[in-house]
């Protein structure tokens, strides 16, 4: 079993959720981020005064499966995030050891 982890611009969740449910994933976990690469940042003007914002708002995508899948999940989610300008985010992934359903107890790839 892995965990796939993406970091992506908060514009293409949209996308990358419809692509996902479309290759049949059926559940994923999204949360809040902030941070930087590369492009380090940006600067915005407020009340007159040029701020430099450090950190960039970002989605966090995790989204649990079987090894045989992982290719083609992460595949689709680099297609569906992608903007092809800096700041596009990233995308890897983990071995799980165990997984648990909490409600059933099911373990491992049926809990997925």
């Amino acid at each position: 079993m892995k965990l796939i982890t993406a970091i992506i611009q908060p514009g293409r969740l949209d996308q990358v959720k419809q692509a996902l449910t479309e290759v049949g994933v059926h559940g994923m976990t999204v949360s809040s981020a902030q941070g930087y690469g590369r492009q380090g940042g940006h600067k915005e003007v407020y009340r007159g005064s040029t701020v430099k914002v450090d950190l960039v708002p970002k989605v966090r995508l995790e989204v649990l499966t079987e090894d045989q899948r992982v290719d083609e999940l992460v595949d689709t989610i680099v297609q569906a995030a992608a903007t092809n300008t800096v700041g596009d985010g990233k995308v890897w992934v983990q071995t799980l050891d165990s997984v648990v359903r909490v409600r059933t107890g099911e373990t491992g790839v049926d809990a997925i």
